[in-house]
């Protein structure tokens, strides 16, 4: 149930809504004007108001900038004569949640107060999340005390309490997106969302609507309206991943998002303005990108205002065994720590997949020790590596796909002593996969320990 408010110069028009919310479920309240409306959002609180654009002497935008200033969770539905597209538009660059055209449909008004009530639910739910984990982790999220690790937190430190839009830039795995969610946890931005989108695992038409939403009818499929991902994070931070992977037509609707903070739905020609920070990554050089013409050099720029450099583990290999506790604490090992000997080993080591190899290594480590204490010989620091010293393929080595595939697997279920499902976590894929692997290789008849 919502408390809602209905305001409107028409009585009947008011006592027909109030009727209907009412049966719906609802607490209503209705008045016959903006004034009223404003009095009445004074001194109560409304989930929903619902207001008339016209009435005078003051108008729905008069009360919708009232409502915003007192109580800016309420949601304010705007109805307006058919035609007054502008007028709508205005109201909602003002905050309104969205408009209706006169004549009302009761179905689409209780649709659209659903909507609004789900949307602020929802917004309670996260803030709360956010809450919790924020006194359960402290924000620390930058492990060690390395040089370059305490020069990156400085730079964080520096830059979170701006606006500015971060380029984060640094090796595949090396924690590109936990820094961009430190530089959001130390900024004025940190108790609204934090939304990740991965502009390389989405497809191009898929991630504009994903970005920035649609209208019905936009495209098959569009059976309602929808809000994108700048929309849903509004008042917070959208971290673009592997940002040079985007498409041409997301990248010109990027550069827009920067430069004015305004963006159009797929299919709907209203403006609407968001109130974002922008923090994007790449594990590429986007200047070659550029040179490449796949990549705008305008939005280059753009991004670039304060860029953040993520150094690779092996330039801060004092911080491997801090962070091989972390990962121990994450997996319910807490105060326990790696062997010495197995120590000595990963800091000689290169470590071509960064934290996120090390992360990998520990929890092999922790499935291999079980219930026991993990020893130097769980320490498996080659599993996925071709060849097994380490050493790049060198020409006229086999790089045929199929024949390193069947070792790859060969090799886990050897060191998993059977164990599909734990040869299947070692290769970072499910069972399943590895079953429609072997068979496919012809090595169903692999390991007989299915456990």
């Amino acid at each position: 149930m919502a408390r809602i408010l209905v305001a409107d110069d028409e009585k009947k028009l008011v006592t027909l809504l109030t009727s209907a919310l009412t049966h719906a479920g609802h607490e209503v309240e209705g008045v016959y004007g903006g004034q009223e409306a404003l009095d009445a959002c004074a001194t109560q609180s409304f989930d929903v108001v619902i207001s008339d654009l016209r009435m005078e002497p003051v108008d729905g935008l008069s009360v919708l900038a009232g409502v915003r200033k007192t109580s800016p969770a309420t949601a304010v539905i705007i109805l307006t004569a058919y035609g007054e597209v502008e007028s709508a538009v205005t109201a909602l660059q003002g905050g309104a949640y969205q408009y209706l055209t006169k004549p009302v449909n009761f179905q689409t008004v209780l649709h659209a107060v659903e909507q609004a009530v789900a949307v602020q639910d929802l917004g309670c739910e996260n803030r709360a999340l956010r809450t919790a984990v924020a006194k359960m982790t402290g924000h620390q999220v930058l492990v060690g005390e390395a040089p370059a690790t305490r020069s990156l937190r400085e730079l964080i430190g520096r830059v979170a309490p701006s606006d500015a839009t971060v380029l984060v830039r640094g090796e595949s795995g090396v924690g590109k997106e936990i820094a961009a969610r430190a530089i959001h946890g130390a900024s004025p931005r940190s108790g609204a969302p934090f939304i990740a989108v991965n502009c390389a695992a989405i497809a191009e038409t898929l991630l504009e609507s994903e970005l920035f939403g649609y209208r019905k009818g936009a495209f098959t499929g569009a059976d309602s309206d929808r809000e994108g991902l700048f929309e849903a994070a509004r008042g917070g931070t959208v971290f673009l991943d592997e940002i040079g992977e985007a498409g041409p037509a997301v990248q010109a609707k990027l550069l827009r998002v920067l430069e004015e903070k305004r963006i159009n739905r797929v299919g709907d020609p209203i403006e609407r303005e968001v109130d974002v920070r922008i923090i994007a990554a790449t594990n590429r050089s986007l200047e070659t990108a550029i040179a490449e013409k796949v990549f705008r050099e305008d939005l280059y720029y753009r991004l670039l205002v304060f860029p953040v450099d993520v150094p690779p583990l092996r330039d801060r290999p004092t911080d491997l065994e801090a962070l091989a506790d972390h990962f121990l604490a994450r997996y319910g090992r807490a105060g326990e720590h790696l062997p010495a000997a197995s120590l000595d080993r990963l800091r000689s080591y290169g470590w071509p997949g960064n934290v996120r190899e090390l992360r990998n290594l520990v929890e092999r480590a922790h499935i291999l020790a079980g219930d026991g204490i993990i020893g130097d010989e769980h320490i498996l620091l080659d599993v996925g590596a071709a060849p097994r010293t380490g050493q790049p393929l060198a020409a006229g080595q086999d790089l045929n796909l199929d024949n390193n595939a069947r070792l790859l697997i060969r090799t886990a279920i050897e060191r998993a002593s059977g164990n599909k499902s734990l040869a299947a976590r070692m290769l970072g894929i499910t069972r399943r996969t590895l079953y429609s692997r072997l068979k496919l290789l012809g090595m169903d008849g692999l390991g007989d320990h299915d456990s």
